[in-house]
């Protein structure tokens, strides 16, 4: 079974830099050292890239960075601009307020299979324990399973198990698109797929769907899912809701291009300018 040479780790963020650095922080501390960071930036401001410069100096890793202006809600694009800049052969999404487990990196490397996508699962986190996190610095990933416990029965997990358990790769393969667990906070692609669609499509306005349309069409350009749960955990921040005007209409873009078998994105990685 072909393997992954080279991942890239393709982590989006946008004005939170205390955030960030706990992701990064989390990356540096991989137990697979055989990737590099591109941090993908949607028109943050100095602070983020005060940050960054203060992490690429001591990266254990290649780390580089990305940036576009701020016009507004823009994933897609700065995806795409994150993805230009690898050099792997296997992508991985993240997003830059989710804290990835410290076998997040190898777990995705053994689910990696010619022919699919992985598409990751995530733990959300209270607003409380996200506030403490972030301030005091906590090492999320150095909790013990009994304080892991505590903190879901607590109410500052939203799961248990999954942040205990690692469960091999049987029964993974999803063989029909569906809409659930699409997230593109953690998801994993090869890097020719990505080519074959032409990546995520920027013509997606505000937020919404447009990590649901890039999946609708790897799977009909012959691409199938892996669901990588109890494998593949992250912490999600918590966060104040996007607002989700343009919702609607991207969701139902993403039906039409699976009724029609879209596999093209209409603006994607050869469009940048």
């Amino acid at each position: 079974m072909q393997q992954a040479s080279k991942i890239s780790v393709i982590v989006t963020t946008y004005n939170r830099p205390d955030a960030l650095a706990a992701v990064i922080e989390a990356c540096f501390a991989q137990d697979d050292r055989h990737f590099e960071i591109i941090i993908a930036d949607d028109g943050s401001t100095n602070n983020t890239r005060n940050c960054v410069e203060e992490l690429q100096r001591r990266s254990p890793v290649p780390l580089r960075h990305v940036w576009q202006e701020d016009e507004g809600f823009r994933a897609a694009r700065v995806r795409n601009l994150g993805t230009l800049a690898a050099t792997g052969d296997y992508v991985i999404f993240l997003d830059g307020d989710c804290i990835p487990a410290r076998n997040f990196v190898s777990q995705h490397r053994k689910l990696a299979r010619p022919g699919y996508l992985v598409s990751g699962s995530r733990v959300l986190l209270s607003p409380e324990y996200t506030r403490r996190l972030l301030e005091q610095k906590l090492d999320i990933n150095a909790l013990g399973v009994l304080e892991r416990l505590q903190l879901r029965l607590a109410g500052h997990f939203n799961k248990f198990l999954q942040t205990v358990l690692v469960l091999p790769d049987l029964g993974r393969e999803r063989k029909r698109f569906s809409w659930r667990r699409i997230k593109s906070c953690n998801l994993a692609v090869w890097r020719s797929d990505l080519d074959k669609v032409n990546g995520f499509d920027q013509s997606f306005l505000g937020w919404g769907h447009e990590d649901s349309d890039l999946v609708v069409r790897l799977f009909n350009a012959g691409v199938l899912r892996k669901d990588g749960a109890f494998a593949t955990e992250v912490y999600h921040l918590w966060h104040k809701e996007n607002q989700r005007d343009q919702e609607s209409s991207n969701r139902a873009v993403v039906l039409q291009r699976a009724a029609d078998r879209t596999t093209r994105a209409v603006a994607g990685l050869q469009e940048i300018s």
